[in-house]
């Protein structure tokens, strides 16, 4: 008897000797190809083959004789299921690229004259206050920033204002106010 027929008959003895991993290894990579032939994409449809098991795992009402039709049948369904997904998140995605015009050129040359005069003021100030603002820009809390930094937390708000205001500064005194 082959490892498959041996894990159903597993199946059938009951939930007290019911050997999970087996009939796991028995049917996995059948359903894992069942899902990636719906999918065309095996790595996704290897992750919905081990969500199909969980379920199976979970449902005892699924471990009679026709345990391997039930696994056969919602491994499809969360191949369709993932299928519908993917559609709905490109239509979004679609949606967003249609309502978000791509940059001009001028755009992108602006971005990046902006960029590089950042550089420049942060090159400029003192190497703590510039540390200070690209932590914080980065979304770092006053406790990451004092731990970062190795500054007192009680005193992270005051030497961001500080080095907020000489960037301000240093910008306006080389660009301007913009």
């Amino acid at each position: 008897m082959d490892a498959s027929r041996e894990a159903l008959v597993e199946m059938n003895v009951g939930e007290d000797r019911l050997d999970i991993e087996a009939i796991f290894h028995a049917h996995y990579e059948r359903i894992a190809r069942v899902i990636a032939r719906v999918l065309k994409d095996p790595s996704r449809a290897e992750e919905l083959a081990v969500e199909v098991f969980l379920k199976w795992s979970r449902n005892p009402g699924a471990r009679g004789e026709n345990a391997s039709a039930w696994l056969y049948r919602v491994a499809v369904r969360a191949g369709l299921d993932e299928l519908r997904r993917e559609t709905r998140r490109s239509r979004r995605e679609s949606l967003v690229r249609f309502f978000r015009p791509s940059p001009t050129p001028e755009d992108v040359r602006t971005a990046k004259e902006d960029r590089e005069q950042v550089r420049a003021v942060l090159a400029a100030i003192q190497s703590r206050q510039a540390e200070l603002l690209i932590l914080r820009s980065d979304g770092l809390s006053y406790e990451e920033l004092a731990a970062a930094l190795n500054l007192n937390p009680a005193s992270i708000g005051t030497f961001l204002s500080r080095a907020e205001q000489t960037f301000r500064k240093e910008y306006i005194k080389r660009y301007g106010s913009q």
